[in-house]
């Protein structure tokens, strides 16, 4: 993978803009200012951008990658230029009000990274990042801005140790509940507390963070093996600085994000999600990041690969692994390599190897004495670890992980709640019944605004042991580490009328995960009658970056998105 440093024709870059002729003799003087050669003047600008803070140890670690990577990128003959941008942690934003930044913050992390590459004019980027929403808007500013692009992942945790089993921060938040249920004492939820989260890097099992992982390189975007490195292991750097190299390469060969990004590629994506029994938030960042290269590829495309899409790796939350022990039998190459000989994979897509999957995958052996990743042939089940759902409660879709469950039909009287806290204080106080079907609403994209992830109701319904038990709904969200009959991103939203926004408790919901359907047993006349009745709710974000969020995302089906995507474009960032 590595390369030698060659010249670049800078006339063609857009680095050519502040650094060629006498019209940029100020610009590099400014350089100059921070040490540059002349030499380093007249090669390409790479872009190096981490999600690095002190927020939680999803990041933590991502300074000392984008070093690495910067080595890289000069040892090819490049001049990395290094900016962070912003991340929300979810597992310290989870539960509470600060979960509502989460979501936006996607939008947030891949605008800031425009801006910045747009005004510096850098001729490519590298895109580091931990937490979970920072993967895919890296991914998307790749795809928006089409300069060539190498995306790494900062690496998982190391998985805790608690009663002689590993443990991950999932496994906390379920503490809570059992701790709420008498199940748990003070003394052992403090131990727990304290060893679940050894180590830095992205929470350990198939959550949202290693989910995009697994895309990242399922989609092409980085390269083979380095989404399984666990962040603290020194050869995660490695990894950063062959992507220095490799986003030097695709800068000769002229391969952008666009020619990586396709229907075919972010198909391999979603067979990926499914397989692993990934994030239930893959259905709102893959038809995000399809959006920003004008490709429809919304929660339907993405269900129907999941219903044809064998479940083979035994990962958490619904499964005994987590993301360190994938790593030790070989990454996520192995999983992509029994996809491909199962027939589930596109093997022609391009990759930031400059080569295609099938080639990439040539030499990977499919390890046999191990129980992480099933061949296809022999699978833990048929269908995919996550569902979409349909029905007169969900006509543009709703979508549940079935990852390790035994339940896949759930019959129930709707109990009601208009927010989060609401659900949360009643689950802790037990004031709910076997069988019923919790109903959290307004918290959609707009309702919200933004969207949350419900952990903490969650985790605390499975730690009572009622995860199959009892069902819940919402259109909000759910964390990657959610198991349990909990079905997310039901549409329309509440907030702008959609039937979960019309039910009153004691109404009965049917869900069914084998056929895919979600209904309320209301006749079409009677959900009209109510919807003449309701009224839209304010929300309490009337100024600031919630209320912009609100007045501008779309629909969470087609991705929560807050611009036209290049269907609406007029030109291309790499193209000036």
């Amino acid at each position: 993978m590595t390369s030698k440093p060659k010249s670049f024709d800078k006339s063609k870059l857009p680095s050519r803009h502040v650094s060629v002729g006498p019209a940029s003799a100020p610009h590099r003087a400014f350089y100059y200012a921070m040490g540059m050669t002349e030499q380093e003047i007249g090669q390409p600008f790479i872009g190096v951008a981490t999600t690095w803070n002190e927020a939680a140890p999803c990041n933590i670690a991502l300074a000392r990658q984008a070093q690495a990577a910067k080595k890289g990128v000069k040892a090819a003959g490049g001049t990395p230029r290094e900016f962070t941008t912003i991340t929300v942690t979810d597992g310290i934003a989870m539960g509470h009000q600060g979960m509502k930044s989460s979501l936006v913050s996607r939008e947030i992390i891949a605008d800031s990274v425009e801006l910045t590459m747009r005004g510096h004019c850098y001729d490519a980027l590298i895109g580091i990042a931990g937490c979970d929403k920072s993967l895919p808007g890296m991914m998307m500013v790749m795809a928006r801005l089409n300069v060539p692009s190498v995306f790494l992942y900062g690496g998982s945790i190391l998985p805790g140790r608690f009663r002689n089993k590993d443990v991950t921060i999932v496994d906390v938040f379920e503490a809570v509940g059992q701790h709420s249920a008498g199940i748990m004492n003070d003394k052992d939820l403090k131990e727990i507390e304290s060893v679940a989260c050894p180590t830095s890097g992205s929470c350990g099992g198939m959550f949202t963070a290693n989910t995009m992982a697994c895309v990242s390189e399922a989609m092409g975007l980085a390269l083979p093996g380095s989404a399984g490195t666990p962040a603290p292991y020194d050869s995660r750097d490695a990894f950063a600085e062959l992507s220095g190299h490799a986003v030097m390469n695709l800068l000769k060969l002229g391969i952008r994000p666009r020619d990586i990004i396709t229907r075919k590629s972010l198909e391999n994506a979603a067979v990926v999600v499914a397989a692993t029994g990934g994030s239930t938030n893959a259905g709102l960042h893959l038809p995000a990041i399809a959006h920003e290269v004008g490709i429809d590829f919304d929660l339907d495309d993405v269900c129907k690969i999941f219903r044809r899409t064998p479940y083979i790796a035994d990962m958490k939350p619904g499964g005994k692994y987590v993301a360190k022990d994938l790593y030790l039998i070989g990454g996520v190459p192995v999983v992509l390599k029994a996809l491909l000989d199962g027939g589930y994979l596109h093997g022609d897509c391009i990759t930031v190897t400059g080569k295609t999957m099938a080639e990439n995958l040539r030499k990977v052996r499919f390890p046999k004495d191990q129980d992480v990743v099933y061949p296809t042939s022999r699978p833990l089940s048929k269908t995919g670890g996550v569902v979409g759902l349909k029905g007169n409660l969900a006509s543009d879709g709703a979508i549940v992980k079935v990852a390790g469950m035994t339940r896949l039909q759930f019959s129930g009287p709707a109990r009601v709640f208009d927010s989060e806290e609401d659900c949360y204080k009643a689950v802790l106080r037990r004031q709910y019944k076997d069988g019923e079907v919790l109903v959290i609403r307004y918290e959609g994209p707009r309702g919200g605004p933004g969207m949350r992830e419900m952990l903490a109701t969650t985790a605390a319904l499975y730690g009572q042991g009622v995860g199959e038990k009892v069902a819940l709904i919402t259109d909000g969200r759910f964390s990657g580490g959610t198991r349990g009959f909990c079905i997310g991103h039901v549409g329309p939203e509440a907030a702008v009328g959609g039937p979960i926004g019309l039910l009153k408790n004691g109404d009965m919901i049917d869900i069914d995960a084998t056929k895919g359907t979600l209904d309320v047993r209301l006749t079409a006349a009677e959900l009209k009658a109510r919807r003449a009745k309701w009224k839209p709710r304010d929300h309490d974000f009337q100024a600031g970056a919630l209320w912009r969020y609100y007045m501008t995302v779309g629909p969470a089906n087609k991705g929560a998105v807050t611009h036209p995507g290049a269907a609406g474009e007029s030109h291309i960032y790499g193209d000036i």
